[in-house]
């Protein structure tokens, strides 16, 4: 039986959560500034847990994933190549046609305003690929 789209998306959050605090050293502590970055951008942040193990956040569509290595925390934008990034946060996976990520290492700060506008620019990027909303009637 599936579970609710609501139910997942709890599920998720505890499994990023649970991710965070198993890491349980600088990236964790990384990864849990970034996530909150991302949810005072946008508030109603939909969190997934994809490919066996992934944190992911959406909205509209993939904003990005979040995974750890090693050393680094890398924050992949799945649209990135079509972001503006006058900051220049993305230093990673800089060749591809689509993706761009911004790799974080230990003691390394990231511009939290330049971030943002990121995702924010994720989103308005999501929603212009969707199709055009049908005409309401207003009065």
């Amino acid at each position: 039986m599936k579970k609710s789209d609501a139910s997942e998306g709890q599920l998720a959050s505890e499994l990023i959560s649970k991710r965070i605090a198993e890491l349980g050293d600088w990236r964790g502590e990384t990864l849990s500034r970034m996530r909150q970055l991302i949810k005072e951008a946008v508030p109603d942040v939909v969190e997934e847990w994809k490919w066996m193990g992934t944190p992911v956040w959406s909205h509209g569509g993939i904003i990005c994933t979040g995974e750890s290595y090693k050393s680094v925390v890398k924050l992949t934008f799945i649209k990135g190549a079509s972001l503006p990034d006058p900051s220049r946060l993305f230093n990673s996976s800089l060749d591809g046609n689509a993706r761009r990520a911004i790799d974080i290492r230990e003691g390394e700060a990231v511009d939290e305003s330049a971030f943002k506008a990121l995702v924010l620019q994720a989103i308005a990027l999501n929603s212009a690929g969707k199709s055009k909303p049908s005409k309401k009637v207003t009065s």
